[in-house]
């Protein structure tokens, strides 16, 4: 993706250069058009069997997974009038959540998460909303949107008989409600390491904090800037906006915040623990090294009269007195003892 991304260097704006990484796989185009009465599933095959639905009784939900392909999508581009700037954009992931209006349609950016095997999973996901139509754009197959797929295929939901619009927003709304998904993830870890730094003080327990943190942050990076999304969407100004569909991107803004706040409290809580953990480990060590220093106070009387009869003197009284060997353990014995009394005393033991 770097070397991608150096390569848009100095290139003409609208350049369409994919930053993604690299991937051999066929794009696959997914579509759907619907109505109230009617629905119509079927894989696209090439950019002519893509429905462009002029009929405005008929929604279309275009679902185009994998990016790799930049001529693909510059003419998926052409045919539904998108500019060179959006196709840009597209293609190079890594953008910040916004929204930007054109004449014609409306484009979106934002960051679709759900909990994988061993990590979050992270993806950009981009939705081209138009008067009949919402392209949605992202790297790899897979994405948290089937609920939606489902509420158009049983025809029972309003999403059936309203516009374009109201499907952008159940789209986002989902990508939205995602992070709850793996904020519960983000509950579950925490809770086992408030568990485990307070008796685990192993370099583990703070590579696991310090990998909690950074989740922390990818979420935080793509939820603060969502939230200026949301606010446009529900304020925005554009004939695509219905003003009855703009009360459910509030919706989308109050989730919004309820997940930042979370993200927030997750954020401190681990800042704590980290603090925690670091106390836990001074502590552990401050009472190896007190250990550690009260042996050496006590050999250092025994050292010192160790010392005085391993002197080489040949005229020592003691060293022909019958008990002197004993005698000397036994002032050994006594140093020992008063000290390590003193020290309980002193209730450093």
């Amino acid at each position: 993706m770097k070397t991608a991304a150096r390569k848009k260097t100095g290139m003409a704006p609208g350049s369409a250069v994919y930053t993604g990484t690299k991937n051999t796989e066929p794009v696959r185009m997914h579509a759907i058009t619907f109505n109230k009465d009617a629905v119509t599933e079927y894989e696209c095959q090439s950019v002519e069997q893509l429905p462009l639905c002029k009929d405005q009784s008929n929604v279309a939900w275009i679902d185009v997974c994998g990016l790799h392909s930049v001529s693909l999508i510059e003419q998926i581009g052409a045919k539904y009038g998108i500019h060179p700037l959006t196709i840009e954009d597209i293609l190079h992931v890594g953008q910040r959540p916004k929204i930007e209006e054109f004449d014609d349609y409306v484009y979106v950016v934002l960051w679709m998460m759900y909990a994988g095997a061993d990590d979050i999973v992270q993806e950009q996901v981009s939705f081209i909303v138009t008067d009949t139509c919402v392209i949605t754009l992202q790297e790899q197959p897979g994405d948290v949107f089937d609920p939606v797929r489902e509420r158009i295929r049983s025809r029972k939901y309003r999403i059936n008989s309203s516009q374009s619009d109201y499907l952008a927003y159940a789209l986002i709304d989902m990508a939205v409600d995602s992070y709850y998904t793996v904020m519960e993830n983000v509950d579950e870890i925490v809770t086992d390491l408030e568990e485990r730094v307070l008796v685990d003080t192993s370099t583990r327990v703070l590579h696991d904090l310090y990998q909690m943190k950074r989740r922390i942050l990818q979420i935080r990076r793509a939820l603060w800037p969502l939230r200026e999304v949301a606010s446009k969407l529900e304020r925005t100004e554009t004939k695509l906006v219905k003003k009855a569909t703009r009360i459910y991107f509030r919706d989308i803004y109050d989730h919004t915040i309820q997940v930042i706040d979370t993200v927030e409290h997750y954020r401190d809580l681990l800042s704590g623990l980290l603090d925690t953990y670091l106390s836990s480990a001074s502590n552990k060590m401050n009472e190896v090294m007190k250990v550690l220093t009260i042996i050496a106070t006590l050999f250092i009387p025994l050292t010192f009269i160790a010392g005085i009869y391993g002197m080489n003197f040949q005229h020592m009284p003691e060293l022909s007195w019958k008990y002197g060997y004993l005698a000397v353990w036994g002032v050994m014995a006594l140093s020992a003892g008063l000290m390590i009394h003193y020290f309980k005393r002193r209730k450093w033991l």
